[in-house]
C-alpha cells in the first residue's frame, strides 16, 4: 500500500500522540499540528512535518500550511475541556474559549486545509459521546462537540460531489491529560493507544460513523431513546452522591 499524507490537530499528547505514533510506524507521512514546541521538536525527525500554531490564530495555521501541498486524511483532534461549575453565575469568557478552541477553529483549518485534499480524501472529526445526552456541568464542552456534529454530518453531504468522505468519531472515556484532571469517575476508560486502534482502523474502512467502547456509548444511546426524567434523575444521582 501507498503511504498516504495524514494532517493531525492535538498531535503532540493523547489520541493525537497516538494516532501520530501509529500512522509513522504504518509509513504515512505524518503532518504533527499542536501548540508545544518541545515535544513538536521530539516529532520532528519521525515525522513528515510539524506545524506549531494556536488553533485561535488563523494567521500561525495559515501561515504553518502554506507549503503543504496535498493531504490524504485531515484528522480534527484538538480541543480543550473545561466546566461550568456555577450554572447560575454563568462564565461567559469561559463558554465563549471553549466554543472558539473547540467549533469556531474548525471553520479555519477546513478553509486552509478542504483546498489541498487529494481526490478520494478522508475528513476526521474527534468529537465525544458527551453529545449522546445532557451532562452536569458540560454546557460548553457538550455545546462545542454537538456543533462538531452537525458540521461533520453537513459537511459530509457537500463533500460527495468532491470524491471526499467525513468520518465523525464519538470516543468514550480515553485516559489523556485532559481527562486526568476529571474530579468524577469515569466508566470503561480506555488507553489513547486503544482510542487511536480504533480511529485508524475505522478510518481505513472510510466509515461516516464510530462510536467506542460500545459498552458505554450503546448504554448511552439506550438512555437518549427514554423519556429525559429517567436519566435526569440518574445522572443528578450521580452527580451529586
Amino acid at each position: 500500500m501507498t503511504s498516504k499524507t495524514v494532517l493531525i490537530t492535538g498531535g503532540t499528547s493523547g489520541i493525537g500522540l497516538s494516532l501520530a505514533q501509529k500512522y509513522i510506524e504504518n509509513g504515512d507521512k505524518v503532518i504533527v499540528c499542536g501548540r508545544n514546541q518541545s515535544k513538536l521538536s521530539d516529532l520532528s525527525e519521525k515525522a513528515f512535518k510539524t506545524c506549531l500554531f494556536d488553533l485561535n490564530n488563523p494567521d500561525e495555521i495559515k501561515t504553518q500550511f502554506n507549503d503543504i501541498n496535498s493531504i490524504d486524511i485531515a484528522i480534527f483532534n484538538a480541543g480543550d475541556c473545561r466546566y461550568i461549575d456555577d450554572a447560575k453565575q454563568f462564565d461567559g469568557e469561559l463558554f465563549s474559549q471553549i466554543i472558539s478552541t473547540n467549533l469556531s477553529s474548525l471553520g479555519w483549518l477546513l478553509q486552509f486545509t478542504l483546498p489541498k485534499m487529494t481526490n478520494g480524501g478522508q475528513v476526521v472529526f474527534i468529537s465525544s459521546s458527551a453529545t449522546l445526552l445532557p451532562f452536569p456541568r458540560s454546557e460548553a464542552y457538550g455545546a462545542s462537540k454537538a456543533g462538531m456534529d452537525y458540521l461533520a454530518n453537513s459537511l459530509r453531504l457537500d463533500l460527495l460531489k468532491e470524491n471526499i468522505d467525513v468520518t465523525l468519531v464519538h470516543p468514550g472515556f480515553v485516559k489523556t491529560p485532559l481527562t486526568d484532571k476529571n474530579d468524577f469517575q469515569m466508566p470503561f476508560l480506555i488507553t489513547s493507544e486503544n482510542a487511536a486502534s480504533r480511529i485508524i482502523n475505522g478510518v481505513n474502512k472510510r466509515k461516516k460513523y464510530l462510536h467506542f467502547p460500545k459498552r458505554l456509548t450503546l448504554i448511552l444511546k439506550l438512555f437518549s431513546y427514554l423519556p429525559f426524567s429517567i436519566w435526569q434523575l440518574l445522572i443528578i444521582r450521580k452527580s451529586n452522591p
